[in-house]
């Protein structure tokens, strides 16, 4: 019985030395995850290391609450107790996104998953000018109390005092507004407190979507400094250089009731003519050139120069126009320059109406117009060859001789110089007149032989057709009138002209354009259904047929003069 109760005993002895053993493999099995700090302040960057036998962990939860950057890996190899084991260490710098207590996600690895880990952000400390620190970050808005859809330019200036190895600059998007950088950085070099910084100037556009509180969130940099002897002397050999600007709130201010449309907010307008004649001829273009400096705005919002009304006086032809963005401090610029040519049909003076555009100024919150004085050409008879007529020869009568018994001939010579070559040498002009005439009999047979080739095959039944394109740029510029400034019934019946049809669901069916065609359906969608606000719909409809609609073309079969190898089918 002893020996029963002895036996009993070694058994549990046995199991646990057996764990003993097997302990090490079990843990080594275990996925582990560590954290080279467990505080840092926001903007900083900390490093999650994980070592795994099972392969790489997926971090895909840790972006709710971190930006993701320098992935690594590396594997190792060890002899233990006879056997090879490997060992894969991978490696993830993590920016977080918010201060306070973050909870670092477990990560699936394989089969296994690690622990979740806690990490304590601090709140930034944010720098200035006068702080004397390695980097700060200066913002500059250049509207504090923007309107909705007005455009507000941000510049972002960040002050380093040492060589930047690497670097991120990074400004959120904040919630309610769209975002976007304009142009190339800008680099310069400032004293600021009696030391010497490198700057870097980073530009944005900033459009509000909807009135209200729009918090702009500081600009967040996170570097590593290219190192030296003064940085190893003052204890920053680490490299690493961060920072954060300040925060800014923007008290949005919705559209006014009362504001022109369409809506354009913009800080000022100014118009001018480059190019002013006062003099012009029937039948020749006189050009007109007109360039607007807005203050505040961009390509995207600003409505084109409209298109002086001339009616049956002369024939407008309006050129695109041209755009140039460029910044005046932290305001946007835009400078828009447009040719217009001017056809007079017919003599006398010609009052070409200035350009007028309503705006809204929103430096003093009121309706303003930008306009220019009235042109008047005085128009001459076109006196250049496209347009002048031959003058016609003096009457002849054929039936009456001239005194002195000359023939109905030396009349035409002796009144018309142009005559006179005639009586002198007759055969040069002789010949040229075969010649002429052989010619003409040369055409004719051309065309004769031409005629009786068989026609090229029709497009396939369904497919898209060529339009008719009706107008050429003079239809182009009927099209922009009318969506300057006439109703949408002319932009349809000016579309349908062009097209050559008589419905606008033929015109969209022609387009190949998936941008115009969208408009033209969302315009019937507006016209037909709940009508709504179509001052927006308007601006679509101006920036997609920009320069005229763009037609679905089908490429018809080159004319090579022979018959066709397989005659036509016919029904």
């Amino acid at each position: 019985m002893m020996r029963a109760m002895n036996m009993r005993g070694r058994w549990p002895l046995r199991l646990l030395a057996t764990l003993l053993l097997w302990l090490p493999l079990l843990a080594w099995a275990q996925p582990r995850a560590w954290l080279d700090r467990d505080r840092i302040a926001m903007g900083d960057t900390v490093t999650l290391n994980v070592e795994s036998d099972q392969g790489a962990p997926d971090f895909t939860p840790l972006r709710t609450d971190f930006d993701l950057s320098g992935q690594t890996s590396s594997r190792q190899v060890e002899w233990s107790n006879g056997s090879m084991q490997q060992r894969n260490l991978y490696g993830v710098a993590l920016t977080p996104r918010r201060s306070g207590a973050l909870v670092v996600a477990g990560l699936q690895v394989g089969s296994a998953r690690t622990a979740p880990l806690t990490l304590q952000v601090d709140a930034a400390t944010v720098a200035g000018p006068d702080s004397n620190a390695m980097a700060f970050i200066e913002t500059v808005v250049d509207d504090e109390t923007p309107y909705v859809q007005q455009s507000v330019g941000v510049v972002v200036r960040l002050y380093f005092a040492s060589q930047l190895a690497s670097g991120e600059l990074v400004l959120d998007t904040p919630a309610g507004a769209s975002l976007q950088r304009v142009g190339d950085d800008r680099t310069d070099v400032r004293q600021v407190n009696g030391r010497r910084y490198n700057v870097v100037e980073r530009r944005f556009l900033l459009i509000p979507e909807r009135s209200g509180a729009l918090r702009l969130a500081g600009a967040r940099f996170s570097g590593r400094s290219a190192g030296g002897f003064f940085d190893d002397f003052f204890g920053g050999g680490d490299g690493r250089m961060n920072a954060t600007g300040a925060d800014r709130t923007l008290q949005v201010q919705a559209q006014p009731a009362q504001a022109p449309q369409p809506w354009l907010p913009l800080q000022s307008l100014q118009l001018r003519y480059t190019s002013a004649p006062t003099r012009a001829s029937t039948g020749e273009a006189a050009n007109v050139v007109v360039e607007a400096i807005a203050e505040g705005a961009t390509r995207a919002q600003f409505t084109d120069l409209p298109v002086p009304d001339l009616g049956s006086q002369a024939q407008v032809f309006a050129e695109p126009a041209q755009y140039e963005e460029t910044f005046n401090g932290s305001t946007p610029r835009l400078k828009i320059t447009r040719r217009y040519s001017i056809v007079p049909r017919q003599p006398g003076p010609l009052v070409v109406p200035g350009p007028r555009l309503p705006w809204w100024d929103v430096r003093n919150g009121k309706a303003q117009q930008a306009r220019l004085p009235d042109l008047t050409l005085a128009v001459a008879a076109g006196t250049g060859a496209g347009n002048a007529s031959p003058s016609p020869l003096p009457p002849i009568d054929t039936d009456a001789a001239l005194p002195g018994g000359d023939a109905p001939d030396s009349r035409i010579a002796a009144t018309d110089p142009r005559a006179s070559g005639l009586s002198k040498q007759p055969w040069p002009w002789m010949a040229a007149a075969i010649g002429l005439a052989l010619l003409w009999l040369l055409t004719l047979l051309w065309g004769w032989q031409r005629g009786r080739r068989p026609r090229a095959a029709a497009p396939v039944a369904g497919g898209p057709a060529v339009p008719n394109v009706a107008g050429g740029r003079a239809g182009v510029a009927e099209l922009r009138r009318a969506l300057d400034g006439e109703g949408f019934e002319q932009v349809e019946a000016q579309l349908c002209a062009m097209a050559g049809v008589e419905r606008l669901e033929q015109v969209i069916a022609r387009l190949g354009d998936p941008a115009q065609r969208q408009a033209l359906q969302d315009l019937q969608q507006a016209r037909w259904g709940g009508q709504g606000d179509l001052a927006p719909l308007r601006a679509r409809l101006r920036e997609a047929f920009r320069d005229g609609p763009h037609w679905s073309v089908v490429a018809a079969p080159a004319d090579t003069g022979l018959a066709p190898l397989y005659p036509p089918r016919r029904t």
